[in-house]
C-alpha cells in the first residue's frame, strides 16, 4: 500500500477473521505487504505516568525540562526505520532538542495489520507514544477506547481536513472525533496488457472502460493449449485487487448509506458478487484455480508473466513493474465501470496514532503532527526510494510533480473521489464476511443475494454486540 511496506504474497491475500471479542486484534486490508523482518521484544516506556486528559485540552509540556524519549512502534520491514530515521526522525530531533525517538518494530498478527502486542501493551497501560497504523482499523479500536482522542490537538494546531484527501480524512474520524493524522495512500486501477490485446484483434491503445467492454474483450485473449488448461486468460475477476468491495463500487454499489447504517446487501453489490460468480462457472473454477496456481509458483504477479490480459491492481505495482524488463507492452487506466458511471477507485493506508495510556502525550502529539503533516509528509516522499509512493496531501503530491508520471497520473486523478471502507466498530468483520462470501459465490455455493442478506445479518448481530 506504496506506503504498505507489508506486501501480503498476491496468492495469500484473503484476511483471517477474528473474533470482535478478542478486543481488537482484527484483520485488515486487502492490499496489504509482508514482511521478512523479525519482531524486536516489546518495549517498557519509561516515564512518570500521568492521566490522560479530555482532548479539548491539550497537555501541557512536561514541567522539568528534561529530554524526553518516547516510544514509536512499527510494522513495515525493509529499509523502513533506517530510511525514516535519516529523511524524518534525524530531522525532528534537531528541532525539538528535548524530544528522543525510539523506533521499534513489531510485526503485525497473521496475514492482518493489526498488531496483538500492541493491542496487549494498551490492555496493561503500558503502550508506546506512538504507532504506524492502517487507517481501516481506527474505527473499530477507538470504539474500544484503545486510542487517544486526537481532536483538541488538532484544533489547536490549525491542521485542516482539507489538507488531506477528503476520504483519507474522513477513516480518522470516529463518532465526531478524531483518532490519527492521516499518512501514506495507495488506490487501485486496471493494468492492462497490449501485446494480447494486438494478438486478439482490439486495440492496444483502447482499454476497456465499461463492465460490458471488460468481458468482451476479455473473452477474446482467454486461450488454452493442448492439455485444455489456460495458457493465458483474459481477466480473473478475484485476483489480486479483484475484491468484491472493489467490484461493488465498480457496479456502483455501496456499503453503507447516508446515516453510516452498513448495506453490504446493496442490490448493485449482488450485481457485482453474481458477476463474478458467472466468470467462475462460464470459464470453469477449477481451471482458473489451476491457473493461478501455476502463476504462484513462479513467485511473480500473474500480469508480470505476461499472460494475464487484464488486473485490477495498486500503484504500489508501478515500483515493481519497475525492476522487471518485461517482453510485453503494457499500460494503466481507471477500472471499468458498469455503464453510465464515473471512472472510480477506493483507498487504504496509513496513520499516526497515539494508543491510549501515552506516558508522553504532548510530546508525542508533536511527532505526530511532525511526520503526518506536510514538513514530514514532504521529507520522507523526496528520499531516493519514493518511487510511485502516494502521500495523504493532495499539496506534496502536487509540489512533488507526481503526475509527470504518467502511469501515476492515473491513480492521482482518482484520488479526490475515492471510496474508503466503512468507518465501523465491525469495519474489519464486514470485510471478513466479504471474502467468506465471495469464495462461496465463486465455488457455487450459494447465489449472490441469499449470501450478501446473510452478511447483513451477520454484520447486524456484531453491531449489536458492542451496542452500536
Amino acid at each position: 500500500m506504496n506506503n504498505r511496506k507489508k506486501r501480503i504474497d498476491w496468492q495469500s491475500k484473503k484476511l483471517i477473521a477474528l473474533p470482535l471479542s478478542a478486543a481488537l486484534a482484527i484483520t485488515l486490508t486487502a492490499a496489504g505487504c509482508s514482511s521478512t523482518n523479525t519482531a524486536s521484544s516489546s518495549p517498557s516506556t519509561k516515564g512518570t505516568d500521568t492521566k490522560s486528559t479530555d482532548a479539548s485540552t491539550p497537555k501541557a509540556a512536561t514541567s522539568s525540562g528534561d529530554p524526553v524519549t518516547i516510544d514509536f512502534w512499527f510494522p513495515w520491514g525493509g529499509d523502513y526505520q533506517k530510511d525514516f530515521k535519516a529523511t524524518v526522525v534525524d530531522v525532528f530531533e534537531k528541532q525539538h532538542p528535548n524530544i528522543k525517538v525510539k523506533m521499534t518494530f513489531v510485526e503485525t498478527t497473521g496475514q492482518t495489520q493489526a498488531s496483538d502486542k500492541l493491542l496487549t501493551a494498551i490492555a496493561g497501560g503500558n503502550p508506546p507514544d506512538v504507532a504506524l497504523f492502517d487507517r481501516f482499523l481506527i474505527g473499530s479500536w477507538a470504539a474500544k477506547g484503545s486510542l487517544t482522542d486526537l481532536s483538541g490537538y488538532v484544533k489547536s494546531s490549525g491542521i485542516s481536513p482539507d489538507d488531506y484527501y477528503k476520504g483519507l480524512w474522513a477513516e480518522t474520524v470516529y463518532k465526531d472525533k478524531v483518532y490519527a493524522l492521516p499518512w501514506g495512500t495507495d488506490n487501485r486501477g486496471m493494468f492492462y496488457n497490449k501485446t494480447l490485446m494486438k494478438e486478439a484483434g482490439l486495440d492496444p491503445n483502447k482499454p476497456p472502460t465499461t463492465i460490458a467492454e471488460l468481458d468482451q474483450m476479455a473473452e477474446k485473449i482467454f486461450k488454452k493449449g493442448s492439455n485444455g488448461k489456460y495458457s493465458q486468460i483474459g481477466f480473473i475477476p478475484w485476483m489480486n485487487q479483484g475484491y468484491l468491495f472493489t467490484h461493488a463500487w465498480n457496479f456502483g454499489g455501496k456499503w453503507e448509506d447516508s446515516s453510516h447504517n452498513l448495506t453490504p446487501n446493496d442490490p448493485q453489490n449482488v450485481k457485482a458478487l453474481a458477476w463474478m460468480a458467472d466468470y467462475a462457472k462460464k470459464y470453469d473454477i477449477g481451471n482458473l484455480t489451476s491457473f493461478s496456481d501455476a502463476m504462484g509458483q513462479t513467485g511473480m504477479n500473474p500480469f508480470w508473466t505476461g499472460k494475464v490480459g487484464f488486473e485490477f491492481d495498486g500503484n504500489w505495482i508501478l515500483n515493481d513493474l519497475a525492476k522487471y524488463k518485461l517482453n510485453f507492452d503494457w499500460g494503466v487506466a481507471p477500472m471499468p465501470v458498469a455503464d453510465g458511471a464515473k471512472p472510480t477507485t477506493w483507498a487504504g493506508g496509513w496513520s499516526y496514532v497515539i494508543p491510549k495510556g501515552s506516558k508522553h502525550e504532548k510530546e508525542a502529539w508533536e511527532f505526530v503532527k511532525f511526520v503526518a503533516h506536510k514538513e514530514g509528509t514532504l521529507l520522507y516522499a523526496k528520499r531516493p526510494k519514493a518511487g510511485n509512493d502516494i502521500t495523504a496531501m493532495p499539496q506534496v503530491n502536487e509540489e512533488l510533480k507526481l503526475s509527470d508520471n504518467p502511469n501515476l497520473k492515473v491513480f492521482l486523478d482518482l484520488m479526490p473521489n475515492a471510496y474508503t471502507r466503512p468507518v465501523s466498530p465491525v469495519g474489519a468483520f464486514l470485510w471478513n464476511e466479504s471474502i467468506r462470501v465471495q469464495d462461496l459465490a465463486i465455488h457455487g455455493k450459494g447465489d449472490a443475494k441469499t449470501l450478501l442478506d446473510e452478511v447483513k445479518k451477520n454484520v447486524d448481530t456484531e453491531l449489536a454486540k458492542v451496542g452500536n
